[in-house]
């Protein structure tokens, strides 16, 4: 396969949580300002031609009793020149990025707020070989993993943890 010779490992990573680690509060929607976390990525697959971001929650409402997962963050084709966004980038995008609608029926970026337990957050960034054609104001994650499919060429994923009131910016 190709990937063996691949030089380097297509990497997520964010400088304000480390995979697996507590989300800062000032990330989060119950606790902090709302704004989307810095996120950095390396060793995109060759022949990538943009990216797209899914943040979503599969401990909804209760991580005891999960019933749904609730998507906080949708973005499609972010530019391949593109190895990251910057702290509350949801309010300032690579310019071509396009932005489909969460669980709370808007575009952007929602944080967490989870209402009982800790909840994971998987921050899923995916290489595809094409730039997806421009899928409509009411686009949703469904939409975008639809239009997809058959064009990812690499797929990693950075997990944060959250409960309310729990975290406190270090």
């Amino acid at each position: 396969s190709q990937e063996a010779f691949s030089a380097m490992t297509f990497t997520l990573s964010s400088k304000a949580f480390s995979n697996g680690g507590s989300i800062p509060s000032m990330y989060t929607r119950c606790d902090g300002h709302d704004i989307s976390p810095p996120l950095d990525w390396t060793g995109a697959p060759e022949g990538t031609k943009s990216f797209a971001l899914i943040v979503d929650d599969p401990d909804a409402p209760d991580p005891a009793k999960p019933k749904m997962t609730w998507v906080h963050w949708v973005l499609y084709n972010i530019p391949l020149a593109t190895t990251g966004l910057a702290e509350g980038a949801s309010t300032s995008l690579p310019k071509g990025t396009m932005e489909a609608i969460n669980d709370w029926k808007k575009p952007g970026y929602g944080g967490p707020s989870p209402p009982i337990g800790t909840h994971r957050y998987f921050f899923k960034l995916y290489a595809l070989d094409m730039l997806l054609p421009d899928l409509g104001n009411l686009a949703d994650k469904a939409s975008v993993l639809k239009a997809m499919k058959g064009h990812v060429m690499g797929e990693t994923e950075l997990i944060g943890t959250y409960k309310k009131g729990g975290s406190q910016d270090s």
